[in-house]
C-alpha cells in the first residue's frame, strides 16, 4: 500500500493519496498520470510519504518531545520559543537510514531518466492531515529551489520537515483547532525547470478578485516563480476568456498588462537562489507571447475540467528549451467558497481628497486606522489591532500581523503576491504594488484604504465615513423591462458579474481612452504636429510599442473586451467616443488637434467628428478596436452606439465610414444604436430607425437641448428638470415610434436611480430597458417591479430568469 511506502514516484500517485503525500504532491501525481495525454506537461519527480515522516518522529522519541513543547505553548510559553525548540530538535534528529537510502535511490533514478548526474531539483513541502480533509496548509512550510547533489537534497528534505513547526504554521494550526501531531509532512522532489533563464508565474481559472468564472488569469515574471508568489515584483497579467478559448479560430486574450518586473530570482553560483535586478528590456517586454498564453490557458482549462472545480496553478518556462510546464496545482479556496447569492458592497459616504498613494486593489472592501510602517515582522503586542499595515512586501511570517490589520498596503507585488492572496482569504482590503507607500505614509497617520472604487485601490488621508451593505440576490425580482448596467471602468467590470442584469446599456469609450490610453489618437498618427514636451510624453507612454496606433487599439480593445466578457452573452452597448473638444484637448498631445470652442457642449462632438478630416483617422482606430473585439476575440455581444447624431445625412456618413473600416450593420450580427439626445432624433424617429437598430435616450442632453438650458449652470439649476412635460412628452413620442419600426428603446442616466416616480413613468411609457449604475441596480429593479405590477397587474411581471428575448441575443462567432 502507498501509505506504508517511504518514497513514491509522481507517476504512481493520484489525488486519492492526499492522506499519504499531501494535496500538492497528490495533484502532481494526478496530472502526471491522467493529463499527460491531453498535453499537460509536469516535471517528473517523487514524494516522501506521511509514513516516512512518522518514522522520523517515532525513531528516538521525537514525537513525545514535540508533545511536551506544545503543552508548554498551551501553558503560556512564547510561540517563537516553542517553534525554535521543535525545529532544533527535528534538525538534530537524523533522518532514518531507510528513508535516506530511498531518497538517494529515487534521486539517482531521476538523474538517469534525465540523462545527467545530480540534476537540479525543487524540494517542496506538502503538509497532510489524513483525517482532516478540510485542512489547507498552502504556504505554511518551506520550499528550496536549485537543489543539487544528494547531500544538499537530504539537508533540504530535513529542513522541510522542520518547517512544519515554523511560527506561522503553529499559529495556523492553533487557530484552526488542528491537533499538531495529526499533521504530517510529505516532501516533493521535482526536476527544476530552468525558468531562471525565462519566466514563471501563477494561473487562476477564475478572476481572483471577483470570482468571475469565465476567465483564466495568468501572472508572469522573469526568473523563478518565487518572486511572484512572495510579492517581490509587479508581474505581467494576461486575462483569457474561456468561451473564446474553446474556439481555435478566435483570439481569447482579452487583456494584457505589462508589469514592472524590477527583480528576478535566478540560480546562485553555489546552489539555491539569489535575487537580482532585471534589465530595462526585461521590464518593458512581455514574459509570454500570445501562443504561450493560449497554451497555458488550454492546460489550465483542462486541469479545471479534470478536477471539476476552479484551480490555482503554478507554471514555469524553461529558458534552455522554451518548453512550458505546470509545476503545482491546487483547488482555489477563496472565491469558489464565497456565497454566490449574496453581494457585499462598500461605499465611501464622504467625499475623498486626492489619494496619498494608489495601487492594485485586492478585494472590494474599505478599511481604516492608524498607519504602522514595518520593514520586518514584529511581536504581535507591538502591532495594534485594527492598524493599517504598510510594508515593502509580505511573506508567510507576516500572517499573524496581517490577521490583526484593518487594511494592508505594500510597495511591491501584484494580484497573485503573498499579500494579495492572504488578504483575500482574510477579507482584509489590501492595496499592493504602490511603489512608494513606505515613503509616503508615516507611523500613526490615520488613513482610509479603499478597494471599492474599481481596479485601483486608494489610500486617503483621514478616517473617512463609509457604509457596508449586503444584497441577497434571491430577493431581486424578475422584470419584463430589462434593467442593465452603466459601466465605464473595465478593471471593475468583473466585480458585478453576480448581479442578474440584462447586459450593459452604456459602456463609455471615453473613460477607457482617458484612463488607459491617455493619448489623443491623432497625436499617435501625426507626432510631427506635437511640441517637444508632448512628443516626449507620448514616447514615454508608448515605450516598447513599434506601432503606436496598435498602442491605442490594444488598450481600447482590451478595455471593451473586459466589459463585454463580464456580461457574455447578454448585449453590451458600447458608445463611441463622446468627448467635447475641451476634454479631447486635455489628453496627452491633444491641443494641436482641437479647436477652442465657446460652447463645446453643442460643438464639434459625437457623430460630427467621425467623418471629418480632423478626426476621421482617429475614429478609424476606434472602429479597428471594436472590430477586433467582435471579429477576432469573438465577443459578438458588443453593440456599437453613435452619440450626438444631429441629422440623417450625418447618420449615413458615419455608417459609411464604419463600413469602410469593416463594421457593417448585420455582418457577424453587428447592431448599431443611436443616442436619442437631440430633439431631431425624436422628431425624425422613423427615419433614424431605418438607419439604426435601436435607440438609447440620453436624458441629460435631451433635457438640455429640449429646454435650451446649460445643465452645468448654477444659475439655471432650477430650470433643468428631466421630468419637465416637454422632456417626458418627447420620450412618450419616441418609444412607440421606434417600437413600431421594430427598434428597442432604452434610457441610460442617473434619474431612475434617484427618482422612483421617474422609473414608474418610464415603465408606463413602455420603455424596453433602463440602464443604471451597478450600486443602484437592486433598488431600481425593485422600483421597476413595483411599477410593472401597477401597469400589468399583480403577477404579470416577467417570470424568474427572463433575460433578452431570443431574437435579441447576440450570435456566437
Amino acid at each position: 500500500m502507498a501509505s506504508t511506502r517511504r518514497v513514491i514516484p509522481f507517476a504512481e500517485l493520484g489525488r486519492q493519496e492526499v492522506g499519504s503525500v499531501g494535496g500538492k504532491n497528490a495533484s502532481l501525481g494526478e496530472m502526471t498520470a491522467h493529463l499527460a495525454d491531453a498535453g499537460v506537461r509536469v516535471p517528473p519527480g517523487f514524494a516522501t510519504t506521511a509514513a516516512a515522516y512518522g518514522e522520523l518522529l517515532d525513531g528516538h522519541g521525537l514525537r513525545g518531545r514535540i508533545e511536551e513543547q506544545i503543552a508548554r505553548l498551551h501553558e503560556g510559553a512564547a510561540l517563537d520559543e516553542v517553534g525554535a525548540a521543535i525545529r532544533s530538535m527535528t534538525l538534530a534528529e537524523p533522518l532514518p537510514p531507510g528513508l535516506r537510502a530511498e531518497i538517494v535511490s529515487a534521486y539517482e533514478q531521476l538523474g538517469r531518466d534525465e540523462g545527467r548526474a545530480d540534476p537540479e531539483v525543487a524540494v517542496r513541502s506538502s503538509a497532510t492531515a489524513e483525517d482532516l480533509p478540510e485542512a489547507s496548509f498552502a504556504g505554511q512550510q518551506e520550499t528550496y529551489l536549485n537543489v543539487r547533489g544528494t547531500a544538499q537534497l537530504l539537508e533540504s528534505v530535513h529542513r522541510c520537515y522542520a518547517s512544519l513547526y515554523t511560527d506561522r504554521a503553529i499559529d495556523y494550526r492553533e487557530r484552526m483547532g488542528f491537533d499538531h501531531l495529526q499533521v504530517a509532512l510529505s516532501v516533493g522532489v521535482q526536476i527544476m525547470v530552468r525558468s531562471d533563464l525565462a519566466g514563471a508565474g501563477v494561473i487562476f481559472t477564475l478572476d481572483p478578485e471577483s470570482g468571475f468564472p469565465e476567465v483564466i488569469v495568468i501572472s508572469a515574471a522573469c526568473g523563478l516563480g518565487e518572486t511572484v508568489v512572495s510579492g517581490q515584483v509587479d508581474p505581467d497579467e494576461y486575462t483569457v476568456f474561456k468561451p473564446s478559448l474553446k474556439d481555435p479560430d478566435l483570439d481569447p486574450l482579452i487583456d494584457v498588462r505589462v508589469g514592472a518586473k524590477r527583480r528576478k530570482a535566478v540560480y546562485a553560483e553555489h546552489g539555491l537562489t539569489r535575487t537580482v535586478d532585471t534589465t530595462d528590456e526585461e521590464r518593458s517586454q512581455r514574459v509570454l507571447n500570445d501562443a504561450e498564453v493560449r497554451l497555458l490557458a488550454d492546460w489550465a482549462l483542462t486541469v479545471e475540467g479534470h478536477y471539476g472545480c476552479p484551480m490555482d496553478l503554478e507554471w514555469a518556462k524553461d529558458g534552455l528549451t522554451g518548453d512550458l510546464w505546470i509545476v503545482q496545482a491546487r483547488p482555489e479556496t477563496v472565491q469558489s467558497r464565497r456565497a454566490a447569492s449574496t453581494l457585499r458592497r462598500c461605499r465611501l459616504t464622504a467625499v475623498p481628497g486626492t489619494p496619498l498613494v494608489d495601487g492594485i486593489a485586492v478585494g472590494e472592501a474599505i478599511g481604516s486606522g492608524p498607519v504602522v510602517v514595518l520593514d520586518s515582522p514584529v511581536d504581535l503586542d507591538r502591532f495594534p489591532s485594527g492598524g493599517v499595515l504598510v510594508t515593502g512586501i509580505t511573506d508567510p511570517d507576516w500572517e499573524p500581523i496581517m490577521k490583526r490589520a484593518s487594511a494592508i498596503v505594500t510597495d511591491h507585488g501584484g494580484r497573485t503576491s503573498h499579500a494579495a492572496i492572504v488578504s483575500r482569504e482574510l477579507g482584509v482590503p489590501a492595496v499592493v504594488g504602490t511603489g512608494r507607500a513606505t515613503r509616503a505614509l508615516h507611523d500613526g497617520q490615520k488613513v482610509t484604504v479603499s478597494c471599492a472604487e474599481g481596479g485601483r485601490g486608494k489610500v486617503y488621508d483621514g478616517l473617512l465615513a463609509y457604509e457596508e451593505t449586503e444584497t441577497d440576490l434571491a430577493d431581486i425580482p424578475a422584470t419584463r423591462t430589462h434593467v442593465m448596467l452603466n459601466l465605464a471602468d473595465p478593471s471593475a467590470a468583473f466585480r458585478w458579474w453576480r448581479l442578474p442584469a440584462d447586459g450593459v446599456g452604456l459602456a463609455r469609450l471615453e473613460f477607457i481612452v482617458a484612463h488607459q490610453v491617455k493619448v489623443h489618437p491623432m497625436a499617435l498618427l501625426h507626432p510631427e504636429r506635437l511640441d517637444p514636451a508632448d512628443r516626449c510624453a507620448v514616447d514615454q507612454l508608448t515605450e516598447g510599442c513599434l506601432d503606436r496606433t496598435r498602442y491605442f487599439t490594444d488598450r481600447l480593445a482590451y478595455g471593451i473586451a473586459r466589459i463585454a466578457a463580464s456580461r457574455w452573452p447578454a448585449p453590451v452597448v458600447v458608445r463611441t467616443s463622446d468627448f467635447k473638444t475641451n476634454e479631447y484637448a486635455r489628453l496627452v498631445g491633444g491641443r494641436p488637434f482641437e479647436p477652442v470652442e465657446a460652447n463645446p457642449m453643442i460643438g464639434w462632438r459625437g457623430a460630427s467628428r467621425y467623418y471629418s478630416d480632423g478626426y476621421r483617422e482617429g475614429f478609424a482606430l476606434e472602429c479597428r478596436a471594436l472590430r477586433r473585439v467582435r471579429d477576432e476575440m469573438g465577443l459578438t455581444n458588443v453593440i456599437v452606439m453613435i452619440p450626438f447624431c444631429r441629422s440623417l445625412e450625418e447618420a449615413d456618413r458615419v455608417l459609411g465610414v464604419m463600413a469602410e473600416e469593416g463594421l457593417r450593420r448585420g455582418e457577424n450580427g453587428l447592431k448599431v444604436y443611436v443616442m436619442a439626445e437631440i430633439p431631431a432624433n425624436v422628431i425624425l424617429a422613423q427615419d433614424f430607425a431605418e438607419r439604426f437598430d435601436g435607440f438609447s435616450i440620453g436624458s441629460n442632453d435631451l433635457t438640455q437641448l429640449t429646454l435650451g438650458v446649460d445643465r452645468d449652470s448654477e444659475a439655471l439649476a432650477h430650470v433643468f428638470d428631466e421630468t419637465n412635460p416637454a422632456v417626458t412628452r418627447s420620450i412618450e413620442i419616441l418609444v412607440p415610434r421606434a417600437q413600431a419600426a421594430g427598434r428597442p428603446v432604452g434610457l441610460c442616466g442617473q434619474r431612475p436611480s434617484d427618482d422612483p416616480a421617474f422609473t414608474e413613468f418610464l415603465v408606463k411609457a413602455g420603455i424596453d430597458s433602463i440602464s443604471v449604475a451597478p450600486d443602484s441596480f437592486a433598488a431600481v429593479k425593485q422600483h421597476v417591479a413595483a411599477a410593472e405590477s401597477v401597469r400589468y397587474g399583480e403577477g404579470r411581471t416577467a417570470p424568474s430568469g427572463t433575460r433578452w428575448s431570443q431574437a435579441e441575443q447576440p450570435s456566437a462567432s
